[in-house]
C-alpha cells in the first residue's frame, strides 16, 4: 500500500547513541508521520543500529559527509521509498536533529503552516531560549547576513528544525555544504519569493559545553556559515516573507 502519511521526517545524525532512540520515537508519534528516515553520517557509536531498532529507516554514510549531505541523502531516500510504494504526490519533509530526544514529539506545529499551504518553509524558534554555550558569534553572523541579503532577520537562523515542501527543497538545491545549510536555505527561498515563517515549539537540544570538542564544532559552524554567506549573501533584497 502507498504510504498514507502527510509528512516524512528526516533526521541527520552522527554519534547520537544516547538520544537517537528517543528522538525517533518522538518523531514517529507526530500526527501525520508514517516515515522516519535517519541518515547516519559516519557514526562510530551504534547510532544507526539503535535508530533502526527504534523503527526508523536508516541510510548510512561510510564516512562523515556533513549535515547538508545528510539532508540531501535523507530527502532522496524518502523520494525513492515513495516511488517504490506507488505514492504519486511527494510529502513535505520535516528535518529534525538527532539530539532532540523525547522533545521531538513536540515538533508537530512546524508542519501545520506547510500542510495548510500557508508557508513553503517553517523554522523552529525554541521556547527555551536560555543561552547554551557560545553560539552568539555564529548566530549573529548568520542572522545579520540573512538580513542584509533579504531584509528579514530570523530569531534563530541556525535552527535545523524545519519543515518545507519538496518544491522548496528542490528550488534550493544543491544545498550549501556543512553547517551553512540553514543560512543559505533561508536566503535562497526568500529570494525566490517563497514564504518562510517561524513557529515557536518546546524543543530542546543537548546542552552545549565549552570543551575543545565544542569549540571545534563552533569553529566549523563559523567557517561554514561564512562560506555560505560569501556564496549566497551578496546584495540586499526587500523583505519577502515572515
Amino acid at each position: 500500500m502507498p504510504p498514507s502519511g502527510d509528512v516524512a521526517v528526516v533526521i541527520p545524525a552522527k554519534n547520537e547513541s544516547d538520544r537517537i532512540q528517543a528522538t525517533v520515537a518522538g518523531a514517529a508519534g507526530l500526527p501525520g508521520v508514517d516515515l522516519v528516515v535517519v541518515v547516519d553520517d559516519g557514526s562510530t557509536d551504534g547510532t544507526g543500529a539503535l535508530a533502526e531498532g527504534a523503527g526508523a529507516t536508516v541510510v548510512r554514510h561510510g564516512r562523515r559527509r556533513g549535515k547538508a549531505a545528510a539532508m540531501e541523502t535523507g530527502a532522496e531516500a524518502v523520494r525513492l521509498l515513495e516511488r517504490a510504494n506507488g505514492r504519486s504526490s511527494p510529502r513535505p519533509l520535516l528535518f529534525l536533529d538527532g539530539d532532540l530526544g523525547a522533545t521531538a514529539g513536540a515538533a508537530g506545529p512546524l508542519t501545520e503552516p506547510v500542510l495548510a499551504g500557508d508557508a513553503d518553509m517553517t523554522i523552529a524558534v525554541f521556547t527555551d531560549r536560555v543561552k547554551r554555550g557560545g553560539h552568539g558569534l555564529v548566530v549573529g553572523l548568520s542572522g545579520a547576513g540573512i538580513e542584509r541579503a533579504t531584509g528579514w532577520r530570523p530569531a534563530q537562523p541556525l535552527n535545523g528544525q524545519r519543515c518545507l515542501t519538496r518544491a522548496a527543497l528542490e528550488a534550493a538545491r544543491p544545498l550549501a555544504p556543512g553547517f551553512g545549510v540553514e543560512t543559505a536555505l533561508t536566503i535562497d527561498l526568500l529570494r525566490l519569493g517563497m514564504r518562510v515563517t517561524e513557529v515557536e515549539v518546546p524543543l530542546a537540544h543537548r546542552a552545549t559545553g565549552n570543551d575543545w570538542r565544542a569549540q571545534l564544532h563552533r569553529a566549523r559552524q563559523l567557517a561554514d556559515v561564512a562560506r555560505a554567506l560569501a556564496a549566497h549573501g551578496h546584495g540586499t533584497r526587500p523583505r519577502l516573507a515572515r
